[in-house]
């Protein structure tokens, strides 16, 4: 079997790098492309994943393996235009209810859960 082309896979580099995964390398190995790495948290490396599955067949031809540097949070979320907590909170919980959990950890930047500023770096607990 051949492997895919890197080309295919070429918007994985910019993922990474806007997560900070650190020595990101992507390599033709056994048919199939190898992407390594150490993603600074859980959602950094959730979001090279979701990258991965946004294509077709990524099943039979990428194995990753991404290591996570922090375990103490899921990790930090850069808020952007439109975005509410309970948005967040669906966007990385999968359940928008969840958004006091985000609130609660960022009480030290937040007054109010209706008022967040895009660029706000917000922690995701886990």
């Amino acid at each position: 079997m051949a492997a895919p082309a890197l080309d295919k896979y070429a918007s994985l580099k910019t993922v990474a790098a806007d997560h900070g995964i650190a020595d990101l390398a992507i390599s033709e190995q056994g048919g199939k492309l190898q992407v390594t790495g150490t993603a600074p948290y859980q959602f950094a490396k959730d979001e090279v994943w979701n990258a991965i599955k946004k294509h077709a067949g990524w099943e039979n031809e990428i194995a990753a393996d991404i290591k996570v540097s922090n375990a103490d949070i899921h990790g930090v979320y850069t808020v952007k235009s439109g975005d509410t907590l309970s948005k967040i909170a669906k966007y990385v919980y999968g359940d928008a209810n969840a958004y006091p959990r985000i609130f609660d950890a960022n009480k030290d930047i937040l007054k109010n859960p209706d008022q967040i500023q895009i660029g706000q770096k917000l922690k995701l607990p886990k």
